[in-house]
């Protein structure tokens, strides 16, 4: 079986789902396609709750009347007959329902959450009778039924296993298309939950490796993972294969086209994960598969914004030890993780992108010693195979950073990825700079 999923920019239009059920249909083999919200729904969603949250109930009734119009106009364009445009219309209105109910209850985080799955559960109906509309053996499952997370917020991949399989089980053996939603499922406690931002590539990779999938394909708008940033630097182009690890460090490092959890559950089983362009199905995209075979040196360079460099500076870490261990105690304490980390004999700086416990951090770390904080900023990967190991690389990188400021350097640390952390004002200029000093 192939998993694919296709994003909202791929779902979001009438044209994109007629895209889709080409793509899907051009041989008899069983597919399981996950899907997103339509494009730009889960920022109205988001924009609803914020409005209830501060009960501005007039603005969200503006928003909501908007989104219905929205799905009108949807419906109209995609059905070609009045009976399945019906049938979509009134599971429109029930989930419509539910997000004017909304309205005149208290506004909880547990009904957010599932104000927020109201957008999958949409397009994945839509998408389902428009197969049946075109007599297509297709069956819709409700990922709320076997996507669920543990007590930790991870996905809790012996549930999805056993009860993905056992719905899988009870479908007929003449259904070769299978729809669900990407992105929502249920906490431990059984209430609607979501995967957070992007979560929809996780859920693709999550129920490819519960049922051994022969491949993942992630499809998206653009052909495949870029050597760059298309939108800053001109004529990047697609990178034919990465390894796992390759792809893994792109994706949490700032490439926008793959969520950062997607690969764990793909690479646990060896699962090869192809990275596809829904307007363009004839592109070859990119195979994220076992380094075997896909070369040495730098493939990618990717940016993160957000990024927060914080350096603590203390005679106190001069031929100490366990200094370090106190230090990555406040930010365990405050669960914010750390980017890069850069020492010496006195000073350590590191990086965060989280600062909703910022201020209580530093207010932890000021016994240490002296603490400098830079916000603003970005950090710059260039990823690939053996990049520490390769003469000569190290020199090219600094030679085209020669008129960039550079805040941090991480090298040494991965065999995958060299870092480097920028004010985000110099970031453009040293993506172009790098881009032509390494490529």
């Amino acid at each position: 079986m192939i998993i694919l999923k296709f994003g909202g920019t791929s779902v979001g239009t009438p044209q994109g789902m007629n895209q889709i059920r080409e793509i899907i249909t051009k041989d008899n083999n069983k597919k399981l396609v996950v899907l997103s919200a339509l494009s730009g729904v889960t920022n109205t969603l988001v924009e609803i709750g914020e409005r209830l949250r501060k009960k501005e109930h007039e603005q969200a009734t503006k928003v909501i009347k908007k989104l219905q119009k929205r799905y009108d106009e949807f419906l109209e364009e995609l059905f070609e007959t009045e009976s399945f445009k019906n049938r979509a219309s009134a599971i429109i209105a029930e989930s419509m329902n539910f997000i004017k109910s909304c309205l005149e209850k208290p506004f909880t985080n547990s009904i957010d959450k599932e104000l927020l799955a109201q957008g999958e559960l949409m397009s994945t109906n839509i998408f389902n009778l428009h197969l049946q509309e075109h007599e297509l053996n297709s069956a819709l499952i409700n990922a709320l039924d076997f996507v669920r997370t543990d007590a930790f917020s991870e996905p809790d991949e012996a549930f999805i296993n056993k009860e993905l399989s056992d719905i899988l089980m009870k479908q007929p053996a003449e259904t070769t298309l299978i729809i669900t939603q990407g992105y929502i499922c249920r906490n431990a406690e059984g209430n609607i939950d979501n995967l957070k931002r992007g979560g929809s590539d996780y859920t693709a990779s999550l129920v490819g490796a519960a049922l051994n999938a022969d491949e993942i394909q992630i499809w998206t708008d653009i052909d495949g993972m870029h050597n760059n940033d298309p939108r800053v630097v001109d004529k990047t182009f697609s990178i034919p294969q990465l390894s796992f690890e390759e792809a893994a460090e792109l994706a949490y490092f700032g490439a926008k086209i793959l969520h950062p959890s997607c690969i764990r559950p793909a690479q646990k089983k060896t699962i090869p994960v192809r990275l596809k362009n829904t307007m363009k199905p004839e592109a070859p995209g990119t195979l994220i598969h076992t380094k075997e075979g896909s070369g040495e040196g730098i493939k990618a360079i990717a940016a993160k914004d957000g990024i927060v460099a914080i350096k603590i500076k203390s005679l106190r870490m001069l031929m100490a030890y366990g200094f370090l261990r106190r230090v990555f105690e406040i930010f365990e304490k405050y669960k914010t993780p750390i980017d890069v980390i850069t020492t010496s004999e006195v000073a350590i700086s590191v990086t965060i992108d989280n600062i909703y416990y910022l201020d209580s951090i530093l207010s932890e770390l000021r016994p240490f010693g002296e603490v400098e904080v830079d916000q603003e900023q970005s950090i710059i990967c260039l990823v690939g195979n053996m990049v520490a190991e390769k003469p000569g690389l190290v020199s090219k990188i600094f030679a085209s950073l020669q008129d960039v400021p550079v805040r941090m350097i991480s090298y040494g640390g991965s065999r995958h990825n060299i870092s480097v952390v920028v004010d985000t004002q110099y970031k453009s200029e040293a993506l172009k700079r790098l881009n032509d000093g390494v490529f």
